[in-house]
């Protein structure tokens, strides 16, 4: 283990302790992750401590978690080990403390959205990155909204600035974020087709899809289209640019290739290069984490125009299997983390 130690739970009494899913090793959540007692962090000024009640599962979690692709390292979170033992980033829950400065919150609001180490009983958050919870949706719902949700927001509103009638393909809709940008466009007036797997297309469908390809029968590349926002695949430029009108738009959300130095990001970096030689707009997403968005998605909520798609909750000590599910590729919509039930006293 080296001169670094493992987290351990506090010595001295006086310190209050959780329930959280750690983590001492960059690797895979079978041989990584552990459920374990640790101290309860502390709000920093501009942050609030929550009262974890729900955490959603992203594509992020299981980055920091392996270390993978090796940039997520160089940004910060630890060359050979983690930083910080807790993994997730979106939550709901009530607030527990406010930190010196924090203004507009009280003790015991229900909030959402961005916070660091999720998968635990508490949790920090910047005040920036909060909003009040949704009024019609359940904790769990909510923690599955945050990150997944602004991703397709932005996407879709700023990167595409999708309008009214035109024609959108959403690859990876199935997916969390996929889920969220199906509705989104719809929400937004355009005509959506979503591209999925066999099993998933009624899914898909009963978001509100106009129309969807099984991409294990069908090609994108049968007609073209105003949009187009790739979350899942590794399908190369030139192929994507195929499926595009002669000035759309193309966003790239993300890319799975298993590589250790790109990972697949290699396209993101790609694309806005080749754009500059091209009529057609390529380019990859560079999201924000911020609360407007967060009051765009609960106005969005509330109104009907967006139902978060849960495929399965978990409760906390079983994180890692929720995690290795998502790695199989099976999930329809989000997984979600219950943490703490809104009865428990």
């Amino acid at each position: 283990m080296g001169t670094e130690q493992r987290i351990r739970p506090a010595s001295n009494p006086q310190v209050k302790t959780m329930d959280a899913v750690v983590q001492d090793v960059y690797g895979e959540a079978g041989d990584v992750l552990r459920f374990d007692q640790i101290p309860v962090p502390s709000p920093a000024g501009g942050e609030v401590l929550v009262r974890v009640h729900a955490a959603g599962v992203d594509r992020g979690a299981w980055h920091l978690m392996a270390g993978l692709p090796y940039p997520v390292r160089l940004a910060g979170y630890g060359i050979r080990r983690p930083k910080t033992g807790v993994r997730g980033r979106e939550f709901a829950g009530r607030i527990e403390a406010l930190g010196e400065g924090v203004t507009g919150f009280a003790v015991g609001d229900a909030v959402y959205g961005i916070g660091e180490g999720c998968f635990a009983e508490y949790a920090r958050a910047s005040a920036a990155k909060i909003a009040p919870k949704p009024k019609n949706l359940t904790f769990e719902q909510a923690a599955a909204v945050p990150i997944s949700g602004m991703t397709a927001l932005q996407g879709l509103r700023d990167s595409g600035q999708v309008k009214r009638a035109q024609q959108v393909l959403i690859i990876g809709a199935s997916g969390g974020v996929g889920t969220f940008a199906v509705q989104i466009a719809k929400a937004l007036g355009a005509e959506v087709t979503g591209v999925c797997g066999t099993a998933k297309t009624d899914l898909v469908r009963s978001i509100g899809a106009d129309h969807v390809i099984d991409y294990t029968r069908d090609d994108i590349t049968g007609r073209r289209y105003d949009f187009v926002l790739d979350i899942g695949g590794h399908r190369s430029l030139t192929h994507l640019r195929r499926a595009l009108g002669r000035r759309g738009t193309l966003v790239i959300v993300g890319s799975e290739t298993g590589g250790r130095w790109l990972g697949g990001f290699d396209r993101s970096l790609r694309a806005p290069l080749l754009s500059m030689f091209v009529e057609q707009n390529l380019r990859a997403l560079m999201n924000s984490e911020n609360s407007a968005d967060l009051h765009a998605l609960t106005e969005l909520v509330e109104t009907g125009a967006v139902v978060p798609v849960i495929d399965r909750t978990y409760p906390l000590h079983e994180t890692a299997a929720a995690i290795q599910r998502m790695q199989d590729g099976r999930v329809k919509g989000k997984l979600v983390i219950s943490v703490r039930s809104e009865n428990t006293a």
